[in-house]
C-alpha cells in the first residue's frame, strides 16, 4: 500500500499539527502538505526531552540496545513505502534508496551491540590505598554519562542514514540522549514515516514519548530556537559550511555554550603518485568519474579535486576521466536549490583565473550534468576559492610541475574529512613524505582507493580539521560517534550501592 503522509510533527508521542503549512516539492510523484516547525512546538519538543532524559539515560544498556533493535526492524517493515516516498523526494534511484536502508538498519544494530557490551563506557578503576604513604589514596571510578537532550538538523543528501533515525540521531539515543529531530525539508515525507517507525519502537519498548520527536520544516529562526533552548545540550549536523558555521556559532554564544558536532563539507583531494600514474592512469580516470558522479556527485566524500605532475601520464588521465565524464548523463540532484547551487560553483571554477574547461556539459532544471577543469599549482595557490566545495559532479585537475610542488600544494588545503594516495611500491617514499601532512588535513587517509562510501564500523572516522568538521575529535560515523553524547564523571569513594550499574562490578 502507498504511503500518504499525514503531515503532521511527533511530539512527545502526539502527531499535531499547526498554523503554518508548507507543501514539499518532489523530483516526480505527489506534493504533500506538511505542519511547519514553530518556537511554540520545539519549545514543547524540547521540554519533553528534558522530562525524558530522567528516565531514559537511567536505563539499562540491554533496554537501550533492544530500543534500537526495534527502530531497525519497524524500519525494515515500512521499506517500500520508504523506498516509493523517498525516491519521489529526493529524485534518488531505489536501489540507492534501498542501500542506504540497509546501512541505517546495519548502524542501527551496531550501536545496540557495541552499548549492551558497554564498549562506550571507558569504565577505569583506580582502588583505593589506605596505606599508601605519605597520604591515602582514595577509591576512584570513572564512567561516562549521558549529556542530556540532543537536537540533530536531517540532511539534505542522505534522507535515511544521516537524517530521522540516521547516524547522529541513533548515536544520541544510544548514549542515553532523547533526541529532537529537526526534519529538512527537502524530504519530509520520509522524514515522517521514518518517525513513524521510530513512535512504533517507542511503543513497543515502553521507552518514554519524550525520547524522541520530529519537528518538521519551518523558518530559520526554528532551527535557531532548537539549537539555544537551555534543555538542549548538544547539536549533530550536516550540512553547508555557511548554515553549519551559523548554527555554531549559535551554539557558543548561548549563556551555557554547547558542543556543535557539525560536517560541514570537504573537496577530498587525491595525490596521484608518479609510478602509480604511470603504470595505470587510464584506469584511474575511468575510476574517478565513476566516483565524482555517483549520486550526482552529491555527497561528503566526493573526491572533487585530483593532483597530478604534469605531462604525458597527466594527459592520460585528464583524457581517460573526461571520455568516461562525457558518457554520464544527466542526473536528478536532491533539490531545485541544490542544482541552482551547482550552476553557480560550476560558473564561478570556469571563470577563476588561471582554470582551463576540460569538459562542459548542460542540464536544465534540477539535473546536473558532469564538468571538468584543471588548473596549474601555482593558479590553486593563489586562489583559496578554488578550495571552496562544489556539491556535484565536478572535477578539478590540479598539474604541479615537481613532488616538491605537490607537497606545497598538500600544505595548502584546508581541513577535509578524506586524502587520497594512488600509488605504486615506487612510490613508497613519496608517500611517507606527503602522509604527515595528510593525516594533519584529513579524518581518514586512503590508499589506492575513492572516499565515496564510508563504511559504518568501529575504526571509521567521518570528521576532520575545520572546515570539514567543527570538531576535530569526533566522527559522526562509526562507534566513536557515541562519545560525542557522553561525558566521564568520576566517582570517589562511592558505596557499591550508591554506584551507577554501569561501575558496579
Amino acid at each position: 500500500m502507498a504511503f500518504t503522509p499525514h503531515g503532521r510533527h511527533l511530539v512527545a508521542g502526539e502527531w499535531v499539527d499547526g498554523d503554518a503549512h508548507f507543501v514539499s516539492t518532489p523530483a516526480h510523484g505527489p506534493a504533500h502538505t506538511f505542519a511547519a516547525g514553530t518556537t511554540a512546538i520545539v519549545d514543547r519538543a524540547c521540554e519533553a526531552a528534558e522530562e525524558a532524559f530522567w528516565v531514559w539515560s537511567a536505563t539499562s544498556r540491554a533496554d537501550r540496545a533492544a530500543f534500537l533493535e526495534a527502530i531497525a526492524e519497524e524500519i525494515e517493515a515500512r521499506g517500500a513505502a520508504i523506498t516509493e516516498i523517498g525516491t519521489q523526494e529526493t529524485g534518488l534511484p531505489p536501489a540507492r534508496l534501498e542501500g542506504e536502508r540497509g546501512r541505517t538498519v546495519g548502524q542501527l544494530r551496531l550501536f545496540a551491540a557495541h552499548v549492551r557490551e558497554g564498549w562506550h563506557l571507558d569504565r577505569r578503576h583506580d582502588a583505593a590505598l589506605p596505606d599508601r604513604q605519605p597520604m591515602p589514596r582514595p577509591d576512584i571510578r570513572l564512567v561516562q554519562r549521558p549529556i542530556g537532550p540532543v537536537a540533530v538538523f536531517g540532511a539534505s543528501n542522505f534522507p535515511l542514514a544521516f537524517s530521522t533515525a540516521g547516524g547522529d540521531t541513533a548515536a544520541a539515543l544510544a548514549a542515553g540522549c532523547p533526541v529532537v529531530v529537526k526534519g529538512h525539508s527537502a524530504h519530509p515525507g520520509t522524514g515522517e514515516i521514518v518517525a513513524e517507525a521510530i513512535h512504533a519502537a517507542i511503543l513497543r519498548c515502553g521507552a518514554p514519548a519524550g525520547v524522541f520527536s520530529l519537528v518538521q520544516g519551518g523558518a530559520r529562526a526554528v532551527g535557531e530556537a532548537l539549537v539555544t533552548h537551555p534543555r538542549i545540550k548538544a547539536v549533530g549536523f550536516t550540512g553547508s559550511l555557511a548554515g553549519g558555521r551559523a548554527l555554531f556559532d549559535l551554539c557558543a554564544a548561548r549563556p551555557e555554550p554547547i558542543p556543535f558536532f557539525g560536517e560541514l563539507g570537504s573537496v577530498n583531494p587525491m595525490f596521484l603518485l608518479p609510478a602509480a600514474l604511470a603504470a595505470r592512469a587510464e584506469a584511474l580516470g575511468a575510476g574517478w568519474a565513476g566516483s565524482l558522479t555517483v549520486g550526482a556527485g552529491q555527497f561528503c566524500t566526493n573526491p572533487g579535486i585530483a593532483v597530478v605532475i604534469d605531462g604525458p601520464d597527466a594527459d592520460r588521465f585528464v583524457a581517460a576521466t573526461s571520455a568516461a565524464l562525457a558518457k554520464v548523463a544527466p542526473q536528478t540532484m536532491l533539490t531545485d536549490g541544490i542544482a541552482a547551487a551547482y550552476r553557480a560553483g560550476r560558473a564561478r571554477i570556469a571563470a577563476a583565473e588561471g582554470v582551463d574547461t576540460v569538459l562542459a556539459t548542460e542540464a536544465e532544471g534540477r539535473a546536473a550534468s558532469p564538468q571538468l577543469f584543471e588548473t596549474t599549482g601555482a593558479a590553486f595557490a593563489a586562489d583559496h576559492g578554488l578550495q571552496d566545495e562544489v556539491f556535484g559532479p565536478l572535477g578539478l585537475v590540479v598539474r604541479v610541475g615537481s613532488l616538491a610542488e605537490m607537497r606545497d600544494v598538500a600544505l595548502g588545503f584546508v581541513g577535509q574529512l578524506t586524502a587520497t594516495l594512488h600509488m605504486d611500491d615506487a612510490d613508497l617514499a613519496v608517500a611517507r613524505s606527503l602522509l604527515p601532512i595528510l593525516e594533519r588535513k584529513a579524518g581518514r587517509v586512503l590508499v589506492d582507493g575513492f572516499p565515496t562510501g564510508v563504511e559504518v564500523v568501529d575504526s571509521m572516522v567521518h570528521g576532520g580539521p575545520w572546515p570539514a568538521s567543527s570538531n576535530f575529535g569526533a566522527t559522526s560515523v562509526g562507534t566513536l560517534s557515541i562519545r560525542r553524547f557522553l561525558r566521564p564523571v568520576a566517582y570517589q569513594n562511592f558505596p557499591e550501592g550508591l554506584l551507577p550499574d554501569d561501575l558496579v562490578d
